[in-house]
């Protein structure tokens, strides 16, 4: 008996030891996804997370592998083994009686600049206009637009209607195009909008730093003290605008996890961005001042942007202004 219970005890502790000396805060690539296990002290791998060669896990890698396609909409694909894949529409044939998208088409690769073109009813515009989006995967906004009629609105008929967005192309493959009612009442029941599954085409990419405040790394905060923290963006020329797009969205998910935290108000633009001669001039809209009190909160919002502007080589000095104006900004 106390052999059996001695040797229970082994085993416990064996389990025990494996389960500690494993790596139990890490990311896992499954099925073309990297999954949070536990909780990994790293940002998400940038890296491509593969499937197994071969493996049918979609529509698409079903028809890549030869099988047969059902000629429906949207369409189908069954592999040898009996398993079915239908086409990701989104809502497309849900909301058909309302708005229809003739290009892009879901699924089709896009490129900037992307001409939308399709026709809604009337009672999906207002003043002749509605509100449309371009996400990334993880809804990160990469483009907005106003679709408007190309031809009397005041009609419960379907009306044309386009739009032309320009964006720089995300690393990631897939994302998604809003097409939303515009909803002047504000009221939730009157909200409605179109899907359109999207494949960015293929970008080189780069990676740039952005620079926040930490209470983790600085938990006395010292204002003006930021640490940077990595990103990967589309491969550009204007490296220096693309690195200012990214920290005015703030912080991630995972890096807010991580102690970063911004000053920088919401939907702050910029309006210009020049640089010569080692200087780097940046205008803001007022957003950036907005409410904006306490030497100590001005002091990070103008390190933020300094440091993240002075990581090229190209920039020594950094002016910063609003609306133009440049001596009374970011008062305390």
């Amino acid at each position: 008996m106390k052999k059996v219970f001695l040797a229970l005890i082994i085993v416990v502790i064996i389990i025990f030891a494996i389960k500690l000396l494993s790596n139990e805060d890490s990311w896992i690539c499954e099925n073309g996804q990297w999954i949070r296990h536990g909780n990994p002290s790293a940002p998400m791998p940038t890296e491509f997370c593969p499937f197994k060669e071969g493996q049918i896990y979609d529509f698409k890698t079903c028809l890549e592998a030869g099988n047969p396609v059902m000629e429906s909409y949207p369409r189908q694909c069954r592999d040898t083994e009996g398993n079915l894949y239908v086409e990701e529409i989104s809502n497309e044939l849900e909301k058909t009686n309302l708005i229809r998208v003739n290009v892009p088409r879901p699924n089709q690769t896009i490129n900037s600049p992307l001409m939308i073109e399709g026709e809604a009813r009337g009672i999906w515009f207002f003043e002749g206009d509605f509100p449309v989006k371009l996400l990334d995967q993880n809804d990160n906004v990469v483009a907005v637009g106003i679709a408007s009629a190309q031809g009397e609105w005041m009609t419960e008929d379907f009306v044309p209607f386009t739009v032309m967005l320009e964006f720089n192309a995300p690393s990631d493959k897939k994302g998604k195009l809003v097409l939303i009612k515009d909803n002047p009442s504000g009221l939730p029941e009157n909200d409605n909008q179109l899907v359109v599954p999207v494949i960015f085409s293929p970008v080189s990419t780069m990676i740039i730093k952005v620079y926040f405040n930490n209470d983790k790394l600085d938990p006395e905060f010292y204002c003006d003290k930021v640490f940077p923290t990595e990103r990967k963006i589309a491969k550009t020329q204007a490296v220096a605008r693309a690195a200012l797009e990214e920290l005015l969205k703030g912080p991630t998910t995972w890096e807010k996890e991580e102690g970063f935290l911004t000053n920088i108000n919401n939907d702050v633009k910029i309006q210009k961005l020049v640089i010569e001669n080692g200087i780097a001039k940046i205008d803001f809209n007022e957003q950036l001042e907005f409410q904006v009190g306490g030497s100590c909160r001005v002091s990070a919002i103008r390190s933020q942007i300094t440091k993240t502007l002075k990581q090229f080589s190209s920039v020594k000095e950094v002016i910063i202004s609003i609306n133009g104006r440049i001596e009374d900004i970011l008062q305390p």
